[in-house]
Formats: C-alpha cells, sequence, structure tokens
C-alpha cells in the first residue's frame, strides 16, 4: 500500500495522518497498521511518566538533544488531557518542543487521553507502532501526569522514567504507589530546590527494602537541576540519556528485554480483543436498549452484575455458565 509505504520512508504527513486516524478507529488505519506491523519492534521506547509539573517535557526536549547529537533519529508521543470541545490534545507538545520541528530526525506527536485511564491514550501502542516503522531509533512516550495510578506505561515501555520533584507535596504519595514498583530509572527534576536530599533518602530506603537480587538492576537516582543553569541542566541530560542507553544495554545482554516485549505483546492483544470482540457486544446492548434493561433489574435486585454478565457471554460468545 503506497500510504504504508510513505510511512517506512518517513513521511511526516502521512505518519501523523495515520496516528489521527487511529485514534478515530477508522477502517483505514486497521489496514495500514496490518501492512507496516512487520516493520515494528526496533526501537527503545522509553515511558517518561510522574506528576504534572514535574518538567517532563522539558527532560524530553532535553534527552531529543541529547541523542540527535549522537546521529540518532527520534520519535515522541507526548500524551495530553482531551479538549473538552475538541476532543484534541489540549497542551500541544509540539509547541513545547517547537526547535525541534524542522529536524527531519524528530517527530512530535500529541495525542489526546479521550477518557482512558492511566496516563495514556487507548491508541498509543499501535501509534509506538507508527514511529518504529518510521525508523525511529528511540521513541519517547510522555504520559499526561495523572498522578498514582499512571501505571499502564510500563506495558508499551522497555525502559521507565519516574520523574520527581522535591517540595511538590506529593512525594510521598506517589512512593506508596504502583508507580514506584514500576520505575527503572528515579530522576528528581529541579534539583536546585530544597528537599532534594530528603527525596533522595526516601527513595534509597525505600530502594534498600526491596527485593532486588544480585545482578539484577537497581534503579538509579538521577538529579537534573534548574533549566536556567544551562551546563548543570546539560550536564544532568547527559547522566539521564546515558542511564538509559545503559538500561536498554542490560535488557539485552541479560535477555530480560524478551520478558518486556511479550508483556508489550500481551497487552496489545489484550487490547485488540477488547476493541473486536467486547466493543462491539457493548455497543449492541446500547443500541438495542438491553443495557438499560439490564440495569433496571440490578436496581430492582432482581439479579446481579455476573449474572447478567454470564447471560451475556452465553448469548453472543456461546460461553456457558458456571
Amino acid at each position: 500500500m503506497e500510504k504504508a509505504k510513505k510511512i517506512r520512508e518517513g513521511d511526516v504527513r502521512a505518519a501523523s495522518r495515520l496516528i489521527r486516524n487511529i485514534e478515530d478507529n477508522t477502517p483505514e488505519a486497521r489496514h495500514i497498521i496490518k501492512d507496516i506491523f512487520r516493520h515494528t519492534g526496533n526501537a527503545h521506547v522509553v515511558g517518561i511518566t510522574g506528576s504534572p509539573g514535574a518538567g517532563k517535557s522539558t527532560l524530553v526536549d532535553g534527552i531529543i538533544e541529547w541523542n540527535r547529537r549522537l546521529g540518532k533519529t527520534v520519535g515522541v508521543l507526548a500524551v495530553d488531557p482531551t479538549s473538552p470541545f475538541t476532543g484534541g490534545a489540549i497542551l500541544g507538545d509540539r509547541i513545547r518542543m517547537q526547535r525541534h520541528a524542522e529536524d527531519p530526525g524528530v517527530f512530535v506527536r500529541s495525542m489526546a487521553t479521550r477518557g482512558a485511564t492511566g496516563g495514556l491514550s487507548n491508541a498509543i501502542g499501535e501509534a509506538i507502532h507508527v514511529l518504529e516503522a518510521m525508523g525511529k531509533e528511540l521513541v519517547l512516550v510522555e504520559t499526561v501526569g495523572a498522578g498514582q495510578q499512571e501505571v499502564k506505561i510500563m506495558n508499551y515501555a522497555h525502559t521507565i522514567l519516574l520523574v520527581l520533584v522535591p517540595g511538590m507535596g506529593d512525594e510521598i504519595q506517589v512512593l506508596k504507589a504502583g508507580i514506584m514498583e514500576i520505575a527503572d530509572i528515579f530522576v528528581i527534576n529541579k534539583a536546585d530546590r530544597d528537599g532534594t536530599n530528603k527525596l533522595q533518602r526516601e527513595l534509597m530506603t525505600i530502594l534498600d527494602m526491596s527485593p532486588i537480587k544480585s545482578g539484577q538492576w537497581r534503579p538509579p537516582i538521577l538529579t537534573v537541576e534548574n533549566v536556567f543553569e544551562p551546563e548543570k541542566f546539560r550536564k544532568g541530560i547527559e547522566d539521564v540519556s546515558t542511564t538509559i542507553r545503559d538500561h536498554y544495554q542490560y535488557l539485552v545482554h541479560n535477555n530480560t528485554i524478551v520478558d518486556r516485549i511479550r508483556r508489550r505483546s500481551f497487552h496489545e492483544l489484550n487490547d485488540a480483543l477488547a476493541s473486536c470482540i467486547l466493543n462491539p457486544i457493548l455497543n449492541q446492548l446500547i443500541m438495542e436498549g438491553e443495557m438499560n434493561r439490564m440495569i433496571d433489574k440490578l436496581l430492582k435486585g432482581e439479579t446481579d452484575p455476573v449474572t447478567l454478565a454470564k447471560e451475556v457471554a452465553g448469548k453472543y460468545l456461546r460461553i456457558t455458565a458456571d
């Protein structure tokens, strides 16, 4: 297909249009993804997550610049909150990373959550495949910054950065959440602020309590100072970028990257099954009014959700109830 060929050649307009069609779930997008899928899987996918205001976009911008100096091609998917008026991404990270806009080796795309949980768009998996098919060597996925439940990124990335900022008042909540457990690299951003040493100690204490076996990757704790101190900031970005590279090499050399690739494939298949099996059934139940009738039964106490779900499974999927 001509459009698939354009994407493999790095055509920015074709890639942007395909990602938009993926978000809109158009039939054409399904066909193109099928054509490019065998050309995917060669990029290092890095997830960058953390609370709103942690400075994730600034870090992404610095990581892009460092990798471009090495000659690596970079793709960025920046997930933003959804505009209530257009349904599109509300912040527009392409504006924040505008200095890379004319660089043919960089592709930046904003995506809207469109109600999805976990800090990501539901279309993120296939959007990553688009960037891989374009030949991007490094794919950076910046999550929306939704808070403690922003762990969905672990299903798509090889390496995960958790960005924290001292003095924001939510450090302990973040450390208690599941997001603490998915981080491969901790980055304390704006490390010139008061509270940096305290946050470092808290992270080290938790890591010391973690069941990390000898030879396993121990998540390092890195610091990046204020962007308005260019030399210090550049040094921090260099440390972060080289550690990202080191983690990927660790995964490859220990063959643990296979586990992450299988996990990604599992969740992509799970999403596809939901899209092709569950969603059509739900849509039909809604259109036929059956969903409202079932809810009425629940409200009257005539049945329970599991019983109704088994009835639906028996009707549409021929799955018999226990």
